[in-house]
């Protein structure tokens, strides 16, 4: 059976078999590589496009119970329920409030009608009263809705980034296509939408059905029956009023929604194009020093200038069809003004109304409508609301069928090893250009050996170094790896998180895991006294620090962790000689004993590994070849970093 390709959403040809056999001939490798290149390019299937969500997203209904289901599971979920539950009992109070309001309505008009002086007064005090209790509702609900939008803006957040900071999902949800997308705006702005529109409009529709379901049967009671005369037959029809709401509010709903339906797709447009103008500009911000050293600021403004248009071009087509809604939104509020005292005027000139119980019956009818018309009103923010759970919910299914697919379509089997060593098996990788890394690889790497992976730059090393942590997935063979704990990777470009040099070096522990002496003597030994009187400054310390001293804090934090393997990826590419070797020269004191597997081809680093493993590129793709074992090293240490011993001191160490 052919395998499911994640990046592609389609199967794709089988690995190669496994075992000495294992060949990768042209037309094999070449089917392979055609399915790489795409994955890598993030191509979407013709058949399965990303943009095309609105076919592929399920209904209203089901994304919207998904959500809630996860943001209401376990004992988190129950201040929401509370919340939702004061609202319901402050709205069916409102409700009897409401209704009082109007019967107060039909006695004030009477009394109007008849110059009733004392009752008119007597009136006005309970219109006091009954606006006093009423007012004390509204505040009431408001002050809960903004509580339940926090707690739902709060449980949604925890719930994305719960799925999004699964070990390896961050990384691997960029190969998942726009769904996987933006992630910064789905958990910040989408969040916020969602959060504040649901509660806006759930609170809203609510309060509509409660006054619905009472005023409905006011005005049914006060309407009289129409009877005409159809075919000789005489037709009579209660509650005549209801219907001409019914029939007035379902006009304007079906006008609403065939105007307005695009609302929701231009919406979701104008959100994407405002994530890619704000990534754009941070990623500007994020690369100042490098466009100025270039003086390629006129090319960052063209091209900022096309991201500003995209923007603006989809907020002039949402704005086209909001000026196209409110044709219809304004001219069926306008119109409500009449409508109502229209219906009601035969029975009020015909007598069988006083001037009071028309203007309830007024009041009623414009009850009912209201509530009918929500939909009319509100139709602009509900397509903003659709457009926001739209986008979150494909963010999260995105984090959901990324599990899926690593759960059942991972192709790298990787295990721990059962003696905490490394070793590969039958390994081949498929490369973002298409081609395989390590064709029938098997390698083993015991404890206490020191291994460099040499070759050519686009050889794949790194695509070696992601494979080993999980990052990078597609491929086949096995991989078995010590624990997880015992292991630490040392990228080119350290991560180093916002806050504290401290937070920094301890990551990923807490700032607070290791002895304060302990972090002054690790940055002492990387070279990095000078800021030992700044380990608790926040700062931007990845764009303070220089790349060379950024590898330094790295190699303070592995001084810290004490890992049993370490993996680096160029780690020491921005330090001079003399840096190297003093960071180099911990694998011979604090950390002997530590496994190192390195990936690079700097000067120097040969001499420091015992053995050799070298990717050669071919035609049929790149291949990994054994070097025979170095000489063990003698325990004095390798004769180049003995040149350096005495000039290691950190005052005396240049930045590298």
């Amino acid at each position: 059976m052919p395998d499911f390709d994640p990046k592609l959403g389609r199967q794709v040809p089988p690995p190669p078999a496994t075992g000495r056999e294992q060949e990768v001939g042209p037309g094999q490798d070449n089917t392979l590589a055609k399915e790489a290149k795409k994955a890598a390019a993030h191509e979407p299937d013709p058949q399965h496009p990303d943009d095309a969500i609105a076919e592929a997203k399920p209904s209203i209904g089901r994304e919207l119970y998904a959500l809630f289901r996860d943001m209401l599971r376990g004992r988190k979920g129950w201040p929401m329920l509370r919340l939702a539950l004061a609202i319901l009992v402050v709205l069916i109070g409102n409700m009897f409030g409401q209704v009082r309001l109007n019967q107060w309505n039909g006695a004030f008009f009477d009394a109007v009608e008849k110059r009733d002086t004392s009752t008119f007064f007597e009136q006005l005090l309970v219109f006091l009263v009954i606006v006093a209790v009423l007012l004390g509702l509204v505040v009431a609900q408001t002050w809960l809705q903004e509580r339940l939008k926090i707690r739902l803006r709060q449980r949604l957040t925890q719930v994305l980034l719960d799925l999004w900071l699964k070990p390896n999902h961050a990384y691997q949800l960029g190969f998942m296509g726009k769904s996987g997308s933006q992630p910064d705006q789905r958990m910040q702005e989408d969040c916020r939408l969602f959060s504040e529109l649901s509660t806006e409009l759930g609170v809203g529709m609510l309060q509509a059905l409660l006054l619905l379901i009472s005023f409905i049967g006011v005005l049914w009671g006060l309407s009289s029956p129409v009877s005409f005369s159809l075919g000789g037959t005489s037709i009579t029809i209660p509650g005549y009023m209801v219907w001409v709401a019914v029939g007035y509010a379902g006009i304007g709903s079906g006008l609403t929604w065939l105007v307005g339906r695009p609302l929701i797709r231009l919406n979701t447009e104008r959100y994407a194009r405002e994530a890619d103008l704000r990534f754009a500009l941070v990623r500007v911000n994020e690369s100042a020093e490098s466009v100025a050293l270039y003086n390629g600021e006129p090319d960052e403004r063209r091209n900022l200038d096309a991201f500003v248009e995209a923007v603006l071009k989809a907020s002039r087509r949402l704005s086209g069809g909001l000026a196209r809604l409110t044709w219809i939104t304004s001219g069926y509020g306008w119109l409500a003004i009449v409508v109502p005292i229209l219906a009601a005027a035969p029975d009020y000139f015909a007598g069988r109304l006083s001037f009071g119980e028309m203007m309830m019956v007024v009041g009623a009818f414009n009850q009912v409508q209201a509530a009918l018309r929500y939909f009319v009103d509100n139709f602009p923010k509900i397509a903003d609301w659709r457009s926001a759970v739209l986008r979150v919910a494909t963010f999260r299914q995105a984090a959901l069928d990324l599990d899926e697919v690593a759960a059942e379509n991972r192709r790298i089997d990787i295990a721990p090893h059962p003696q905490g060593w490394l070793s590969f098996e039958s390994v081949s990788i498929a490369l973002s250009d298409g081609s395989i890394l390590i064709e029938d690889a098997t390698a083993e790497i015991k404890p206490g050996e020191r291994v460099l992976i040499m070759g050519e730059s686009g050889a794949g090393k790194s695509t070696l170094f992601r494979a080993i942590s999980g990052l990078w997935p597609w491929g086949s063979g096995k991989v078995r790896v010590p624990k997880p704990e015992q292991m630490m990777f040392l990228p080119q470009r350290p991560y180093l998180p916002l806050g504290t040099l401290r937070a920094a070096i301890s990551y990923p522990a807490s700032p607070d895991t290791f002895d304060d002496a302990d972090v002054r003597a690790a940055l002492e030994r990387c070279g990095l006294g000078e800021f030992l009187d700044m380990l608790d400054r926040h700062e931007r310390w990845d764009r303070s620090l220089s790349l060379g001293q950024q590898q330094r804090v790295a190699f303070a934090r592995v001084i810290l962790h004490k890992p049993q393997w370490v993996f680096m990826d160029e780690a020491t590419s921005a330090l001079d000689e003399e840096n190297q070797a003093s960071m180099l020269a911990l694998f011979e004191n604090e950390l002997k004993g530590a496994s190192v597997l390195s990936i690079g081809h700097r000067p120097g680093l040969e001499e420091f590994h015992t053995r050799t493993l070298h990717i050669r590129k071919t035609s049929e793709g790149a291949v990994l070849l054994a070097r025979p074992a170095r000489p063990a090293k003698p325990k004095s240490g390798p004769r180049w970093i003995g040149r350096f011993r005495r000039r290691l001191r950190p005052s005396q160490v240049q930045e590298g």
